[in-house]
């Protein structure tokens, strides 16, 4: 139960604009301006058990109604503003000093100092506002901003509408399959295969509108409107680009394989969060739920990514060297011949490589998004 009231020792110090307090408390407390004086009351624990804690003070001067109190762990510092920037000879209206109240050291400053301290920050505000007066404004801001905007809500929609018209057909056409030959486990799995035949020919249009529009990603970083790194984006474009116009574009053997449905059916995962994130902070929002799953979706997707992509140079790779579409022959400047499959082999390890690539920078991007903050040093 908790005993009389008690006065809890007080620090105070002041700065021409501020009085701050330093209550030897750790709990909530009730702290009203009434008048220009402070009620305090408070139920805290000290070396007497459990009491409650109050006093008041009357300002010596007129101050702002709204105090501003931070608890910590073990005190709590009230900052109070007053209504006139000047400086007091003394806290409160009575002269004598009352006993629970004393000067907090670690804050005091004589008037001398605080106005050296004053004229500092006054100094400190004028070279920030000269460095950011030097600083030429874009005139194009404001349009750079649209272009960015509009540009990723766009990639946004494209792989939105993949992302829904492949889920909906596997399923649908899945779902089909299976109930015809309920028979055997292993036909059902067959026929959920089939039924990725024509992903190609319904999907990629719309594949091909948003892969031709992300070179524009290539040409933002070039000219600096996005502060991205260059050699990712590249990695990453061209990358895509290569297995969409060159691999299925050209061979239309590959369009019905189901490995097809599993490259278009990753990157749109991956893009459903990578756009909208970007889109957001072209308007300074940040949303982590968004931001988490910006940098971690990629963990799992993007390795299978790039692993549907080999297997689909693999299942090529035959095709191109029965067919010998894209070898050169002799005779040739060179005089010697090039067979297509050769560069497609040597491709396969410049794609490996290049997951390397982008993997170590989503990884470094990563730990400086969602990584532990670093404590600033006093």
């Amino acid at each position: 139960m908790a005993g009389p009231s008690l006065r809890p020792h007080v620090h105070w110090a002041q700065r021409h604009r501020e009085l701050f307090l330093r209550v030897d408390l750790s709990d909530n407390p009730d702290i009203t301006i009434t008048d220009n004086v402070l009620h305090f009351r408070a139920q805290g624990h000290g070396a007497k058990g459990d009491n409650i804690y109050e006093f008041e003070i009357e300002f010596l001067e007129p101050v702002e109604p709204k105090p501003v109190c931070r608890v910590t762990q073990r005190q709590l510092n009230i900052t109070v503003q007053k209504k006139e920037s000047n400086w007091w000879e003394r806290l409160t209206k009575q002269e004598k000093r009352p006993l629970f109240l004393a000067p907090d050291f670690d804050r005091w400053l004589d008037e001398s100092d605080a106005e050296m301290e004053l004229k500092e920050k006054e100094e400190e505000k004028i070279n920030k506002m000269k460095i950011e007066s030097r600083v030429p404004k874009d005139p194009f801001k404001h349009l750079k901003k649209g272009y960015l905007i509009m540009y990723n809500l766009v990639q946004f929609l494209g792989f939105s509408w993949i992302f829904v018209n492949m889920t909906v057909r596997l399923f649908i056409l899945g779902k089909g399959n299976m109930e015809i030959h309920l028979f055997s486990k292993m036909v059902g799995f067959l026929c959920l295969t089939d039924s990725f035949y024509d992903t190609f020919h319904t999907i990629s249009d719309m594949m091909y509108f948003c892969q031709t529009l992300a070179l524009m990603e290539i040409m933002n970083s070039l000219i600096g409107l996005v502060r991205s790194p260059l050699i990712p984006a590249v990695v990453q474009v061209f990358g895509r680009n290569f297995v969409l116009f060159v691999i299925l574009g050209s061979l239309e053997e590959m369009q019905s394989k189901p490995v097809v449905f599993f490259i278009f059916y990753f990157w749109s995962i991956t893009e459903l969060f990578r756009y909208p994130y970007y889109m957001l902070s072209c308007i300074g929002i940040e949303w982590k739920p968004l931001t988490w799953l910006r940098y971690t979706v990629w963990i799992p997707l993007y390795p299978l990514g790039g692993l549907a992509e080999a297997v689909c140079i693999v299942q090529s790779i035959p095709i191109f060297s029965e067919t010998g579409k894209f070898s050169l022959g002799l005779p040739n400047p060179l005089n010697v011949t090039i067979q297509f499959p050769f560069v497609l082999q040597i491709y396969l390890i410049a794609l490996f490589l290049g997951i390397f690539v982008n993997f170590r920078h989503l990884y470094k991007q990563r730990k400086q998004h969602l990584g532990p903050k670093k404590r600033k040093m006093k």
